[in-house]
């Protein structure tokens, strides 16, 4: 990695895999700043890391909400977006909100849903309402083109933020992040883009340039690397692929990105959490290095 601080990229990198000991990790100590809230140190500005860290909880798809929850707080994380294995779509309000309070009461905030599709306006109706019961904030999504405009609607309704997610090659509708951004540009602020850094290396695009070149309607981020810059790429520990997460942490910083940039892990469904350690330690070292 260029530039960076291996005693500390180690350290960081040790302790998360070791299962996170929360005495020894510095911002995971109640009242301590975590590497998103503290300084770059980069240039003269000394401008602070503007976003935080999370879970997607795809990551733990093989797994019931009690775990997903405990792995998460054992990663230091502190918020998580819900794929629908962890509270279904369709569960009535009553489950949804005993579900958020569940959520809050192990210190965790749910501040999203994803990847949830919108193929009629039903679906979409049922996103809103259910984002809304939970009081998340934003909704991770990949809507039919038709429905656009229909999703504009209900955002200004609501408030509430939708992400369109890029699912690489093959993807009939959202490829890259900027085949979803042709389609948004004109519109509200409030419909903008989740970057999947992942499946934007698998179209061959680099996904710090596309966090550059998109800076504007950049509101979620799916964190991950893999093996290679094809179709054939597939998820791997963050820091063994072909990604330059240096270079995308760097640039998000750049851009004043506010957001959640969330753990996304698509490999060793049954078994995640020591890859997903490893991957947590490897970007905090990489954050560190770039304060120092």
């Amino acid at each position: 990695m260029k530039k960076m601080n291996r005693r500390i990229f180690l350290d960081r990198s040790a302790k998360a895999a070791a299962g996170v000991s929360l005495a020894g990790v510095p911002w995971l100590t109640k009242g301590m700043p975590s590497p998103a809230a503290r300084t770059t140190g980069e240039g003269d500005s000394n401008r602070q890391v503007p976003f935080q860290l999370g879970m997607a909880s795809y990551t733990f798809r093989e797994f019931g909400l009690e775990e997903t929850l405990a792995m998460t707080k054992r990663l230091g994380l502190s918020r998580i977006a819900f794929k629908d294995f962890h509270l279904s779509l369709d569960s009535p309000p009553e489950r949804i909100q005993r579900t958020a309070e569940l959520v809050s009461q192990a210190g965790l905030e749910l501040y999203g849903c994803g990847v949830v599709y919108m193929n009629n306006r039903t679906e979409v109706e049922r996103a809103f309402a259910y984002a809304r019961t939970a009081g998340m904030g934003i909704i991770i999504a990949v809507p039919d083109l038709p429905l656009l405009d229909y999703v504009e609607q209900q955002i200004r309704k609501t408030g509430i933020r939708v992400a369109i997610h890029n699912h690489g090659p093959g993807d009939r509708l959202y490829p890259t992040p900027q085949s979803a951004y042709t389609h948004i540009k004109g519109r509200d602020s409030r419909l903008g883009l989740c970057i999947d850094v992942g499946h934007t290396m698998r179209a061959g695009v680099d996904p710090a340039q596309a966090v550059s070149n998109l800076a504007d309607r950049v509101l979620d981020v799916h964190l991950k690397d893999v093996s290679s810059a094809d179709a054939q790429g597939g998820t791997i520990e963050i820091g063994r692929g072909v990604i330059d997460i240096q270079a995308l942490c760097r640039t998000l910083i750049e851009i004043d990105y506010s957001g959640t940039a969330s753990f996304e892990f698509e490999k060793d469904g049954k078994d995640p959490l020591p890859g997903v350690a490893e991957s947590v330690g490897y970007v905090r070292g990489v954050l560190d290095s770039l304060e120092a």
